[in-house]
Formats: C-alpha cells, structure tokens, sequence
C-alpha cells in the first residue's frame, strides 16, 4: 500500500538523532550558507526554511530542486564540522510510503538457539544490490511468524516516488539467505507490529503479558 507523502519542494537527508539536534542548532546559518552555495552554480532554487522530523532534516525550497541542486546541498551538508558526516545517507526526493515485508528468513541462524539479529538482517539488506538506492523511512522490525514455525517476516517500510516505481521494482524479488529462498510481499500500512515474546501472539507486548 503506498500513500501520498512530501512535496517535490522538499529535500530528505536521513541522519541519525544527534547529527539532526546538532544541526538544527545552527540551521539558519545553514540557509544561508545553502542559498549562496546553489546561487553559485546559478541555480533557480532557493532553500525556504530546514525542518527535523525523527529521523531525518527537510530542507523546503521555494521550487523543485533538480539533481545538480541535491548534489550541492549534499555537498554542503557533508561539510558540516558539527556532526558526524560519515552517517548521513543521501539526499533525495520523498513523495510516498511503501510498506513491505521479506518473508523466507529463519528466525533461529543456522546451527543456533539463538534469534537472528537485526545487525544480521541489515547486513543481509545492505549487501543486497536489488535494496540500492532504497532509503528506509524507520529501521527494519524483525519479528517470528508463528511459535511452532521457525521463521521470522522482515518489516521494511521505505520512501519511493509518487509512481511507486521503486516498490514495484521490489515487490516479488527474491534473494537467497543461506539455503533459503527470500520474497517480498507488499502489505498495508505498518503501523509498529506488537508481539509478546511469551506466547508469540499479536497486539500486545511482553511486559503485559498475563499468565
């Protein structure tokens, strides 16, 4: 299910909590600063304002910002000396939600009692050619399908155009984890999964959980 998201007049830079609260200190500065860096290529955009959401800053721009304008203000944002610019994914356009799911992953890894972990599931993500160029609207939820089936379903909720063009690209893909064959389904809209880690079942969460 995908759902109408952000203007084209808004320009996305995923960034962790600390970088957005340091950033945002000076993020007047920072417009101006945008302004004269994009006036020197003789670009038409101008930045209006810098928004924080929770995991990312929006930069407003009077018009729609072209693809030599997102490199200018990744540039820009990369040279911040106040935050850590090894973690800030780049800039991009956002119109709309997508809501996914990788079905195939087993819970326990291989040889182990132990759950997979998310570290594992976003290595697996990462290292993926078909997930390049996503950009995750929250971090991947890892959860077990059912108690007596030893398999987990990987939450994936990303930004696509408003063509939905990236979701279709993914939906259906599949890619090997070990042994096992991965699919992605498309679902509707996750508003944050509750499971409690007693029984396994849905709506709640473990510390409600009554015996």
């Amino acid at each position: 299910m995908t759902i109408k998201g952000p203007s084209r007049k808004q320009v996305i830079i995923p960034m962790n909590s600390d970088n957005i609260m340091r950033f945002m200190k000076k993020s007047n500065l920072y417009v101006s600063n945008l302004n004269r860096a994009l006036r020197n290529i003789k670009s038409n955009v101008l930045v209006n304002f810098i928004h924080l959401d929770l995991l990312d800053i929006t930069i407003i721009t009077y018009k729609i910002a072209s693809t030599y304008d997102l490199q200018v203000i990744k540039n820009y944002v990369k040279s911040v000396n106040c935050i850590d610019t090894t973690s800030i994914e780049v800039p991009c356009f956002l119109q709309s939600k997508s809501y996914l799911k990788i079905i195939g992953i087993l819970y326990y890894q291989e040889n182990s009692l132990n759950p997979i972990t998310l570290k594992v599931v976003e290595d697996i993500v990462k290292q993926n050619q078909i997930f390049d160029n996503i950009v995750l609207m929250s971090k991947l939820c890892v959860i077990k399908v059912f108690p007596r089936l030893d398999m987990a379903i990987v939450w994936l909720d990303i930004w696509d155009i408003q063509s939905s063009s990236k979701t279709k690209g993914l939906i259906n893909q599949y890619f090997y984890v070990m042994n096992y064959i991965t699919t992605i389904r498309e679902i509707n809209m996750n508003l944050g999964v509750l499971q409690c880690k007693n029984c396994w079942k849905w709506s709640y969460v473990t510390f409600s959980y009554k015996i």
